[in-house]
């Protein structure tokens, strides 16, 4: 059985040798909250901060949606994979949002705590929610977009074959001016040639 067809049932499959990665469910609320929460994490994040009641609502919205999916055996609309290491220390998260009104569209995103970070998590993450985008949901196209500043986030896009498709200046208002919003893309013909060339 495939390690995509076990983790649309809700299980925990190896991610690399180090980590493991299953659906998210109602027990990871607080990791998350209490990343969400740290201003070194929520800097180059749009909807960070927030109140925890907002946090709270909006993921478990989602959780309910993965529930009733893992329960009829199919994709919850936007797979949220939650990553912990072999002790079951919370390493970060990821999904894939579909894009409202155009089928095959997928937003790419990740984020960690701030004790995960340097630790190549978020490329392994990314590679695997590409793989898991193009492979198992069909997706025609996946799309992602940062803080200019942010470089840890597209220098994981760019690892990850992502290419650099535009870029909104001074999007972003920051404390002590303004940053650009970068725009990534990757094609399902561009993921298919980045197999050929040894994408795994």
């Amino acid at each position: 059985m495939s390690p995509f067809t076990l983790l649309k049932q809700g299980r925990t499959i190896p991610l690399g040798t180090e980590y493991t990665a299953r659906l998210i469910r109602s027990d990871d609320v607080d990791d998350l909250i209490a990343m969400l929460d740290n201003p070194n994490v929520a800097e180059y994040l749009f909807f960070a901060p927030a109140p925890e009641e907002v946090y709270r609502a909006y993921f478990e919205s989602m959780i309910t949606d993965t529930e009733e999916s893992i329960a009829t055996a199919t994709w919850p609309e936007s797979p949220t994979v939650i990553v912990r290491d072999q002790q079951g220390r919370f390493m970060g998260m990821g999904g894939l949002a579909q894009v409202l009104m155009l089928e095959g569209n997928y937003d790419v995103g990740y984020q960690l705590p701030e004790y995960a970070w340097g630790k190549g998590i978020a490329t392994v993450l990314c590679h695997f929610l590409t793989t898991l985008g193009f492979e198992a949901l069909g997706a025609h196209k996946l799309a992602a977009d940062c803080y200019s500043r942010n470089v840890g986030s597209y220098k994981t896009l760019e690892k990850c074959g992502y290419l650099k498709e535009g870029c909104s200046p001074a999007y972003y208002k920051l404390e002590n001016g303004f940053d650009d919003r970068l725009y990534y893309g990757l094609s399902q013909a561009d993921y298919h040639n980045l197999k050929t060339d040894g994408f795994r």
